[in-house]
């Protein structure tokens, strides 16, 4: 039976991979879905965020020496990913495309990781993912259900018109002022991710979140082929 733990950045991450994520992987067959925080208990103390890619890197490695049979994933923020990551610097350069940006730092995350676990690694095991941009893109693929998830069903237009700017919700933007959170801040000082980015992607479903965000679903195509 396949198990899966996954290397994300913050809270909100921990809890859409196990409440959300994990159901849906259960119900294909998955024995075990778990995250952990990268930093492990010092990141538990501090807010979220990318760590740098040498100590996330050894914990990387170690989970996968340590357990033979286990599947390692990240779910990271494109948005707030340090410089030191593979393949961070190449993708802000000439790469139009969010979802190709994404795919630059994942082929060089499992080059990394495939060099240092030997020739006789099984590159299936590790599975990277970069969200493009942060959390909150996903939850402008159903701006109703986001709007009711915190509490502000008449920002539902609002949101709607963020959502309409762009093809797909894993390309609103990632400047300070403008990514999908800072975005809707601007319309509900206060915003507590958390608590309503959770609520919200439990009311939106994976299938909704797959169907308008094509990276991502890409991604989870990956890992249900897995099983």
């Amino acid at each position: 039976m396949t198990r899966l733990l996954l290397h994300v950045e913050g809270r909100t991450e921990v809890l859409f991979v196990n409440e959300i994520l994990a159901s849906h992987l259960y119900g294909l067959g998955f024995l075990s879905v778990t995250a952990r925080l990268m930093g492990g208990a010092r990141a538990s103390k501090q807010r979220g965020g990318v760590r740098s890619w040498e100590s996330v890197r050894r914990e990387i490695v170690n989970n996968l020496r340590t357990d033979s049979e286990l599947i390692v994933s990240t779910m990271v923020d494109y948005y707030g990913m340090p410089s030191d990551w593979p393949g961070r610097s190449d993708a802000s350069v000439g790469i139009p495309s969010p979802s190709d940006r994404a795919r630059v730092i994942e082929d060089a995350l499992l080059e990394v990781v495939r060099s240092e676990m030997g020739a006789d690694f099984n590159p299936n095991r590790f599975v990277p993912y970069v969200m493009m941009h942060e959390f909150e893109a996903m939850m402008f693929s159903d701006c109703d259900v986001l709007g009711s998830a915190i509490g502000r069903q008449d920002l539902t237009a609002s949101l709607q018109a963020v959502r309409d700017e762009f093809e797909s919700p894993e390309e609103i933007d990632d400047s300070p002022d403008t990514a999908p959170s800072k975005r809707i801040e601007s319309l509900l000082p206060g915003y507590q991710k958390p608590i309503m980015g959770v609520q919200a992607a439990q009311g939106i479903g994976v299938d909704t979140i797959r169907r308008e965000c094509p990276h991502f679903a890409d991604w989870l195509h990956r890992l249900e082929s897995l099983v």
